[in-house]
């Protein structure tokens, strides 16, 4: 069994959604001082590796710890997108052509574009989903998609319509700024990706990891 972690570490000066706190991380405790080591962390549920429910955007939408644990993790797949380049579209034929679609529980869409984790460049162009391209995604009654971007919208976008088509079609959860899906190839894998258990959670930050057979 080889497992790969798909998640970016949270740190401080890490990217954040733009208007978004970055997350502040002080020593709480010291060896030296008080004989023990722990931290104080101050984040937004939506910072770095992380999953949004229903209630992140849609009025008394679904909660994260309403859902059972087995929601987080299932059979995925990664649709190759790296060829699409800057502000290009992920559409529903592109999908299709997937040869195990009908075998995953989550679908996850590898662009690049965390290889600009870090950079400015990370917050503008990346693909995004088209409208035709979201009900094929719902139709399948997925767990939930990925992508080792930002968003499945444009930044522009405002009303953030890609979001909440998906999020009020059927309980499906959307997961955001994956990292290292090159590495997974074509075939169905075991997908996990187990958020933060907080009460009443709109999102939080998940450790998102690939087994693979060895």
């Amino acid at each position: 069994m080889i497992a790969i972690d798909l998640t970016h570490p949270i740190r401080e000066g890490m990217p954040v959604y733009p208007g978004t706190e970055p997350p502040v991380i002080t020593d709480a405790a010291l060896i030296v001082k008080d004989h023990y080591r722990e931290k104080k962390i101050c984040l937004y549920s939506h910072t770095g590796t992380h999953l949004d429910a229903p209630a992140h955007l849609l009025e008394g939408g679904r909660t994260l710890d309403s859902y059972d644990a087995s929601a987080f993790l299932g059979r995925a797949i990664v649709v190759d997108c790296a060829d699409i380049g800057e502000d290009g579209e992920i559409t529903s034929e592109r999908i299709s052509r997937h040869p195990h679609l009908g075998e995953a529980e989550f679908v996850l869409f590898y662009t690049g574009w965390d290889k600009r984790w870090g950079s400015e460049s990370y917050f503008h162009g990346y693909p995004t989903l088209t409208e035709d391209a979201v009900e094929l995604l719902l139709s399948l009654g997925l767990k939930g998609i990925g992508f080792d971007t930002i968003s499945p919208d444009k930044l522009e976008n405002v009303n953030l319509t890609i979001h909440k088509r998906y999020l009020s079609g059927g309980g499906g959860l959307i997961i955001e700024n994956l990292t290292g899906l090159e590495r997974l190839g074509c075939e169905p894998f075991s997908f996990i990706c187990l958020p933060l258990d907080l009460e009443d959670a709109d999102g939080a930050p998940a450790r998102a990891v690939a087994i693979l057979e060895g």
